[in-house]
């Protein structure tokens, strides 16, 4: 399981130098000289130093939290710093770190983890406390050893107050760690829209067969409804499987979601078809109304936004490439 603990394929190229920090925002930039603050003060010969109590400097913490809205670059800072620190390293999402110590239980997760020189943990959660108390003991024992921890949540963009609690929220949930972490907010617009405004493509009926057979690679061609369906039987840490060697879903008769349940199935679904780039292609709604007015103004607003702002990213990409092989 420990072996698929690595960035997504789009970031593997990623470098705190092909960062590019929107000039709007000059948090974007001091959040990247930070996260080279902190993976300058992992350079060999400075781990003793490194753990001394007395500092308080960004890069003598062994945890780095990047707080801000969907878009503004803070994965590709998370799986830059991964690429930088030597040692055993691990990079996960909160999902996927949770499930690990379903599989492996509590002390079976430390004993594989301990001795790691850093943990990278993509979407902190904060909306289960049970899962939150598990993973807040667990960095605990893990720093306690001198693992290094870097984490980031989405806040929406433009929501004022709940964004810019959001850091304090962090802080307060991982109680007894939260005078190990450096919290770095970025603010920004989500840069899957800094080129295109409007709603997720969606495709008519009749072009559906006709833009599905244009694709380019391989093609999952499903109804929307027997895709929900098919999430519930199979447990989201799984999910990642159903994406594997696809370069494209095709869903048809697209229709908005009313219960809870197969909507946070949804987003991590769309979480793992973002992290392999898999385009999107469908009928009926456009994916970014697939979430009702309740869910967008509940506790998990947040997932809901960030999987509407990816779906619109990967509708688009498959329009793109259908352009690109339709074109002269």
């Amino acid at each position: 399981m420990l072996q698929h603990f690595v960035p997504p394929e789009q970031f593997r190229d990623s470098t705190l130098d092909n960062y590019v920090p929107d000039p709007r925002y000059p948090s974007q930039e001091e959040a990247r000289s930070k996260a080279m603050a902190f993976v300058s003060g992992n350079a060999a010969g400075k781990a003793k130093k490194l753990w001394g109590s007395g500092s308080k400097a960004s890069s003598s913490r062994p945890g780095i939290y990047l707080d801000g809205g969907f878009g503004v670059g803070k994965t590709h800072l998370l799986a830059s710093m991964w690429h930088l620190i030597p040692g055993r390293t691990y990079y996960g999402t909160f999902i996927e770190f949770t499930a690990l110590v379903g599989a492996l239980g509590y002390r079976g997760a430390v004993d594989h983890l301990r001795g790691a020189s850093f943990l990278a943990i993509d979407e902190f959660e904060l909306d289960d406390p049970g899962d939150t108390m598990v993973m807040s003991r667990l960095l605990g024992e893990l720093v306690a050893t001198g693992t290094r921890v870097a984490a980031t949540s989405n806040t929406p963009p433009a929501a004022l107050g709940e964004g810019r609690f959001a850091a304090e929220d962090f802080l307060r949930e991982i109680t007894a760690l939260a005078e190990k972490f450096e919290t770095i907010r970025i603010d920004g617009e989500d840069y899957r829209k800094r080129d295109f405004e409007g709603h997720a493509v969606v495709v008519s009926d009749d072009d559906f067969e006709h833009r599905v057979s244009e694709l380019p690679g391989a093609v999952a061609e499903d109804s929307f409804r027997a895709v929900i369906d098919h999430l519930a039987t199979i447990h989201p840490s799984r999910f990642v499987g159903l994406v594997e060697d696809l370069d494209y879903v095709a869903w048809r008769d697209v229709m908005q979601l009313h219960d809870q349940a197969e909507a946070l199935r949804l987003v991590a679904l769309v979480d793992r078809l973002y992290d392999a780039q898999v385009g999107i292609v469908n009928t009926g709604i456009p994916l970014d109304e697939v979430f009702d007015a309740t869910m967008l103004s509940g506790g998990y607003r947040k997932k809901y936004l960030r999987a509407t702002s990816r779906m619109i990213s990967l509708t688009r990409r498959a329009l793109v490439q259908d352009e690109g092989q339709s074109g002269p």
